[in-house]
């Protein structure tokens, strides 16, 4: 299991979305079938509405009711751990189309994606952030999305990710720290955010092997590296 963390508009839900797509673009290059699936709502919604179902755009491959955009068919998973040339040379960008609208998630949505075998991420609402603890068991890796154009957000994810760091639950995952939005214009540099949270502090005193990458879910930067962190994080998975 992987954790999909950060606060609400850091762009969690665009994230899996892109992810999908890189690997669905993948398979259509391929020439493989396509085939629906991977995509689960649990939400915590209205009326008993699925968060992931309003998440879903029409023309999602293997769309459904109950089912949100569909993942990357099974010759196009497995194609990502037999073509790393392909993870470590594209990027996902000028490939991914404009961005699918989205909407905050309240509750929580499950994706399952194939990265060499199936991953699967729980994207939690970040208005869940008081209860995210409920959702630490079998927890594998970490994904904890920072918005990079959003500073006076900085000290709000510096907590939440403090917080995480000392869950004794998650003393054994793997933690990649995402500055997502790298693409928009911002006051502060990213270097100059790190400093002013004293990142690499943080990281030196985490339990935890902590990674950092600097990504845009809009424009599909950094997107493969996402891929990659994950197929070598769960390669040894059980």
């Amino acid at each position: 299991m992987c954790l999909l963390l950060g606060a609400t508009g850091v762009g969690k839900t665009l994230l899996v979305k892109r992810l999908q797509t890189i690997l669905q673009n993948w398979a259509r290059e391929a020439g493989a079938p396509e085939d629906g699936g991977g995509f689960r709502g649990a939400g915590l919604g209205d009326a008993g509405r699925s968060w992931g179902v309003l998440d879903r755009e029409p023309g999602d491959v293997g769309a459904g009711p109950g089912r949100g955009p569909a993942a990357a068919p099974s010759s196009a998973r497995l194609g990502i751990l037999d073509c790393p040339a392909q993870l470590s040379s594209q990027d996902g960008k000028g490939e991914l189309g404009d961005p699918p609208p989205t909407r905050p998630t309240v509750g929580t949505n499950l994706t399952d994606i194939m990265a060499h075998r199936k991953i699967t991420i729980r994207e939690l609402g970040g208005c869940m952030g008081p209860i995210w603890s409920s959702y630490y068991g079998n927890c594998r890796s970490l994904l904890f999305m920072v918005d990079a154009s959003n500073p006076t957000q900085l000290s709000a994810s510096c907590v939440q990710l403090l917080g995480l760091l000392s869950a004794e639950a998650l003393a054994e995952a793997s933690v990649l720290i995402l500055f997502n939005k790298t693409d928009l214009p911002c006051y502060m540099t990213i270097e100059e955010m790190k400093s002013l949270i004293r990142l690499p502090d943080i990281i030196a005193c985490a339990k935890q092997n902590v990674t950092v990458a600097e990504i845009s879910a809009r424009q599909g930067t950094g997107l493969t590296g996402v891929l990659r962190w994950l197929q070598d994080t769960h390669s040894t998975s059980s």
